[in-house]
């Protein structure tokens, strides 16, 4: 098993420290986000196989130019390897999911040039025992269910996966993929069983165009890319999970994401991906599918919805967020008790968003001002006279601010985060006459 080690946090312990946990933990692989110095060189000399990464914002350049691919690999390879066991090295990540603009279009058609360069240069360097790969998201199918339907998305099965499959088949590269179960349970947690998104299902669901009997949601989704690339016309390139977990915590409005789940899923995940014979999955039996898990630790300064914050198997601080053991090895019975669940059915009812009282307030006015002036009037109701002025604190008026401009642009993908100074509650903050906005359930 391998590990993802992100760093987007202000709290997370050192690299040195970092590794130490790496190797306590026996993962066999860890894989980064991109090439830092000081932890390839603190991994020089440990058995630890190590996957770097090529980042967006580089392909364009190194899929234009031999010379460009020749440099990063200069810099970013041969000063570590051998020592360092890198093993991979994947050009992007989840550059497919991006589609906002016609940069980002022009990135897809670049990435698969850019992954032939690097392995160029590799080969030049005499090199062949790292592979070069490109983790996608699951968005890259039009359909997972049933799994035989699985079919990539018509805007890029011709112009990109086609030569992506192509490239991996002939280097011998995996399909690396990015798979998490949480996110299609969460969306329909009336439709998808917890327990069969757990792998805890005492029920089976049966493909009907294929036959395949299915006991898990994770091996419904990969089996999906499975068929996929099969009506290209490609069947035995292997697959490797570049990233999957459970989130440990998240926001009120995210089900399910909680310390008893998320050990649940990761153990369970373990016992089924280092189970002797290997048990693949339904469409390959029997076949090894390398796995990392998402992430080493809760990154606190990551976008988005709570879930984004709480990935980890370890807390900043280095300690446990639950036992776990990546060997899989350790019986399931030697494990301690978990807290209880309280949150696996979707919250029903109204909720606000509202300042976070451990937050720096010095960073409240400039967030105050932005939602304020992109908001439409929203804050009109903050003006002096006005039913929201009084009490006339920051605090008080970025909370409204924050709850109006969540309540307002919700649809959109605006979550309640503002930088880490708001969260959501339960509890109308509302006072008097000044009723603060609120999205319900």
């Amino acid at each position: 098993m391998g590990i993802n080690y992100g760093r987007v946090g202000n709290n997370l312990p050192s690299p040195s420290r970092s590794i130490e946990h790496i190797q306590s933990m026996r993962a066999g692989r860890v894989k980064l986000y991109d090439v830092n110095p000081e932890i390839l060189k603190l991994l020089s000399g440990t058995k630890v196989q190590v996957s770097i990464m090529v980042q967006n914002h580089e392909i364009p350049g190194i899929a234009s130019s031999q010379i460009l691919a020749n440099r990063w690999v200069r810099s970013n390879v041969l000063p570590y390897y051998p020592s360092t066991m890198i093993r991979f090295v994947l050009v992007g990540n989840e550059v497919l999911s991006y589609n906002s603009t016609d940069l980002d279009r022009q990135l897809w058609h670049d990435l698969v040039p850019a992954m032939h360069r690097i392995k160029n240069s590799l080969r030049s360097n005499s090199i062949r025992n790292i592979k070069v790969g490109t983790p996608l998201a699951m968005d890259v199918v039009e359909s997972t269910f049933p799994p035989s339907s699985g079919r990539f998305r018509s805007d890029v099965a011709e112009s990109v996966m086609m030569p992506l499959v192509r490239f991996l088949n002939s280097t011998r590269s995996y399909f690396f993929l990015d798979v998490y179960p949480y996110f299609p349970w969460s969306r329909n947690p009336g439709d998808i069983s917890l327990d069969f998104a757990l792998f805890r299902a005492n029920f089976n669901y049966t493909d009907p165009a294929t036959g395949l009997t299915y006991t898990n949601l994770l091996d419904q989704m990969l089996d999906s890319i499975i068929f996929a690339m099969e009506r290209l016309g490609y069947s035995n390139i292997p697959l490797l999970i570049a990233e999957t977990g459970w989130p440990n915590s998240g926001d009120i409005d995210e089900p399910g994401a909680n310390i008893y789940n998320a050990a649940s899923y990761n153990r369970n995940l373990i016992k089924k991906m280092t189970a002797e014979p290997p048990a693949g999955t339904p469409a390959r039996p029997g076949v090894v599918i390398p796995t990392f898990i998402f992430a080493l630790y809760d990154e606190n300064c990551k976008a988005g919805p709570g879930t984004e914050r709480h990935w980890g198997l370890l807390h900043a601080d280095g300690g446990s967020v639950y036992e776990i053991d990546l060997t899989g090895k350790r019986p399931a019975l030697s494990y301690g008790p978990l807290p209880l669940p309280t949150n696996n059915r979707p919250y029903k009812g109204k909720l606000w968003c509202v300042a976070r009282r451990d937050a720096n307030t010095t960073d409240f006015s400039s967030a105050l001002s932005s939602a304020c002036r992109r908001g439409n009037g929203m804050c009109d109701t903050l003006a002096p006279g006005r039913e929201c002025h009084e009490p006339a604190s920051t605090f008080r008026h970025a909370s409204y601010a924050f709850s109006a401009y969540w309540a307002q642009f919700r649809s959109r993908g605006v979550t309640c985060y503002f930088d880490g100074l708001a969260e959501q509650t339960v509890r109308d903050p509302s006072r008097g006459s000044c009723k603060f906005p609120s999205v319900t359930l």
